[in-house]
């Protein structure tokens, strides 16, 4: 419902009917008002916010891209195996899902801001510290601090961009998630080069080490607005979680988010190794992976700015983009270039999911709750996609069962994006319930 619409349907004020006398109270709806006006804050907070979301977007996935990058280094300098590899690859989603949804809660506590200095703070502690630890339990440890401010950025990000910016949710969203896009880019491509500057013999360390530099300079501008924080909104009351859980719309942004990352994680895991055993070298491959992700940069300037008006058209182009990749990379593996291409395309899913937290919400403080919402069960759903792909590769010996995964994955996305296209918000959603529940209590009554 826009801002300012009376609740009447056709704008009309009427007299409520008076209810009949009943001793039982019917229960409160979740708070459902209409969107708030951005905060009000000067023109030079609003330049150090678009800083802070550009330099926090930079470094919220150098954590994870930079241990891909130099995983094989990091096997032998902590001399650990396989197994363990394993578990430092799947950290991320894990962290992402579990402290993701804590984040409404303690930003309420501290205030969003407070919470970004404080998480952006440890991030930049676990990434120094862990690349100088010679435990594998210490690296792991350490490795959880170091994705505690990517993880709590993942779900404020989006609240942070309502709350300032809400009517520029597209252009704010696409201004951090190409700098994600960058810095995951720049992660998994720089980290090795940085290293051999390094005279020493596990250069690896001075490469993994080195980007903390990314995440102690979005420290500063967080640093610079959280004294001028209104307290008052952070600790606004929370949407319920049960209220998300009856929400058609907070179900369908979920399942697009989950299925979109699903794909992305399948893809990073598995993609250079599938072209491997395809008669591509170990270098083309790489580059050929390298490329995919480059094309999130420009899927992620696009895709946030599209009007709302085409957001379904946009995800059926998205998902065709995925569907051509995998339906080529298995009939032409040669032309893997341009499949590539085609799955980086389709990638702009994942800024478009964060740019819907926004627009299916009303009020910043139900962005916070979706966002979280969307995110803890997305990431959970995610990081079974690349291990039910490997079950099914190692149970087949071949591509095709595997495969069938990606094409799940993608109808899923599909289908599910398109419905969150549709323009009403959770807050309506839990409106609707909210006065079918006091109707059927009020029925009850007389």
């Amino acid at each position: 419902m826009p801002e300012g619409h009376p609740d009447a349907v056709d704008g009309v004020v009427r007299r409520p009917p008076v209810p009949r006398q009943s001793h039982r109270v019917p229960p409160q709806a979740p708070s459902t008002a209409p969107a708030a006006p951005a905060a009000a804050v000067s023109r030079r907070d609003r330049r150090v916010l678009i800083a802070a979301l550009l330099l926090t977007g930079l470094s919220m996935r150098t954590a994870v891209t930079t241990v891909g990058a130099t995983l094989a280094d990091i096997e032998r300098g902590l001399h650990t195996n396989s197994g363990v590899a394993g578990v430092i690859t799947t950290l991320p989603a894990l962290c992402f899902a579990v402290l993701g949804a804590l984040a409404p809660r303690l930003a309420s506590r501290s205030g969003p801001h407070r919470l970004l200095v404080l998480a952006l703070t440890a991030m930049t502690i676990g990434v120094v510290t862990r690349a100088f630890v010679s435990s594998v339990a210490a690296f792991l440890v350490l490795s959880v601090l170091s994705l505690v401010g990517a993880a709590i950025a993942n779900v404020l990000m989006p609240t942070e961009v309502k709350a300032h910016f809400p009517d520029r949710i597209g252009a704010m969203t696409a201004l951090y998630t190409t700098a994600m896009a960058v810095g995951t880019t720049a992660g998994a491509g720089l980290t090795v080069p940085i290293g051999s500057l390094a005279p020493v013999s596990d250069s690896w360390r001075v490469g993994i080490g080195s980007w903390a530099l990314l995440s102690a300079l979005a420290v500063v501008p967080w640093l610079a607005i959280a004294p001028r924080e209104d307290r008052s909104a952070s600790a606004a009351r929370r949407t319920p979680f049960g209220a998300l859980v009856r929400s058609r719309t907070a179900w369908m942004v979920t399942l697009f988010f989950a299925f979109q990352s699903m794909q992305a994680y399948i893809a990073f895991g598995w993609f250079e190794r599938f072209l491997t055993e395809h008669h591509i070298s170990d270098s083309t491959a790489g580059w050929m992976v390298a490329l995919m992700s480059a094309m999130a940069i420009p899927a992620a300037m696009i895709a946030p700015t599209v009007p709302q008006r085409h957001h379904r058209l946009l995800v059926v182009i998205l998902g065709a983009a995925f569907a051509g990749a995998y339906a080529g990379m298995n009939a032409a593996p040669a032309l893997s270039w341009l499949w590539m291409v085609l799955a980086g395309i389709g990638g702009g899913m994942f800024p478009l999911s964060l740019t819907l937290m926004g627009y299916r919400t009303a009020t910043p403080t139900t962005t916070a709750s979706l966002s979280a919402f969307a995110q803890g069960i997305g990431y959970s759903i995610a990081a079974c996609g690349p291990v039910l792909f490997g079950a099914l590769r190692g149970a087949t010996g071949g591509w095709a069962a595997s495969f069938t995964v990606l094409w799940v994955a993608v109808i899923a996305a599909t289908i599910a994006g398109w419905l969150a296209s549709a323009p009403r918000t959770v807050d309506e959603d839990m409106r609707r319930i909210g006065t079918r529940h006091r109707e059927d209590v009020s029925a009850r009554a007389t």
